[in-house]
Parts: C-alpha cells; sequence; structure tokens
C-alpha cells in the first residue's frame, strides 16, 4: 500500500470486482418494473434534510468508486490480493443470494427468508463486503476510504428504508426486525418470546 494512489487503465483492474454492482442492478432491471419499484422507496416518502441528500452523496460515492475501479489495478500475486479476493467472493455470493431472495419474494410481503433470515439489509452488507475486499485487493486506501464513506449513506438509508417498512407492513415487519440482526448474526427465535 502507497500513499500515492495507483492509477492506470488495465485489463486486471478493480472494475472486474466493481462491476458486480452493475451486472446486480441490470439483473434487476431486466426481471421487470415490478421488481425494479420494488427496489427503490416511493418518492413521496418523508426525509429529514440529511436523509434527503444522503442518496445523492452516497450513489456519488458509489459511482465514483465505480469509475476510479477502471483505473485502479488489482495487485495479483501479492499478499494483499488473496485476502482481498476471498472477502470479495463472499460479499459477492451475499449479493447473489440477497437479489435472488429479493426477486423470488412476494411483493405484498416484507422479505424475511433467505439470507433476509440472518440480516435485514443483506444487500448493504454486500456492498461493503465487495468494497472492502476491492480495497484489500487492490491495496488502495483511497477504495477503503471510498468504502467506509459508502458506509455513512447505507445506515442513513436503511433507517428510513426501515421507517417505511414498519409503516406499511406494521407488526410483521416489526416482529422481523425484533428476530433478525440488522447486519448479520444469528436470528432470535420469535416464538420464545411469546
Amino acid at each position: 500500500m502507497s500513499l500515492v494512489p495507483a492509477f492506470e487503465i488495465g485489463v486486471w483492474n478493480a472494475w472486474i470486482f466493481t462491476s458486480s454492482f452493475l451486472l446486480q442492478m441490470l439483473t434487476v432491471l431486466l426481471l421487470g418494473k415490478r421488481v425494479w419499484a420494488r427496489s427503490s422507496l416511493p418518492s413521496d416518502i418523508k426525509r429529514s434534510k440529511l436523509e434527503k441528500s444522503a442518496p445523492l452523496i452516497g450513489n456519488s460515492v458509489w459511482l465514483l468508486a465505480i469509475i476510479y475501479s477502471i483505473f485502479l489495478p488489482l495487485q495479483l500475486g501479492t499478499l494483499w490480493f488473496y485476502p482481498g479476493l476471498v472477502i470479495f467472493l463472499i460479499g459477492l455470493g451475499v449479493l447473489i443470494t440477497a437479489t435472488i431472495n429479493f426477486t423470488a419474494a412476494p411483493f405484498d410481503k416484507p422479505i424475511t427468508h433467505g439470507i433476509y433470515h440472518y440480516s435485514r439489509h443483506p444487500m448493504y452488507l454486500a456492498t461493503f463486503l465487495i468494497f472492502l475486499g476491492t480495497s484489500i485487493a487492490t491495496a488502495s486506501w483511497v477504495f477503503f476510504l471510498l468504502g467506509i464513506a459508502n458506509i455513512f449513506w447505507m445506515r442513513t438509508e436503511l433507517l428510513v428504508e426501515e421507517r417505511y417498512c414498519l409503516k406499511r407492513y406494521s407488526d410483521t415487519y416489526s416482529e422481523y426486525m425484533n428476530g433478525t440482526p440488522r447486519w448479520i448474526g444469528i436470528p432470535k427465535s420469535v416464538e420464545s418470546d411469546k
């Protein structure tokens, strides 16, 4: 890892890792308007000033990371690359699983099955893991900082999403929140609480 960020266009660059985000978005888009509509919150949802600016800032950071990844070489054959690759692959597995669970879920109920049983926000978790794995595999502190900046946006957005889901699904989502960790973990047994 050097203080001066690497910046060279190449075939074996971090775009290989970050293209997973674009492929996931394309998959959701191709699955139809109904799935795409479910993937975003209604525009009339109430947001604070911070919550209104967070998506713009977060998406800008995300886009900057995608563009930077085109010019960011993977550190193939180095000690950094292999742990980064493993973390990236875990994140990719979580992203693929969460996307499959998301698209297969009924539209009139909250998504609570599959990986959503272990994490209320597995796509955000996957995004973090992909950012972390990419920053390690490229030995880039700049990409790592972009990932840390993205966490702020993700946390702000997930709070809005949870508020929306509580309003839309009420007790069903409240029970889900009480039994399922926000990021990842062992779900609590809802039956034992009754």
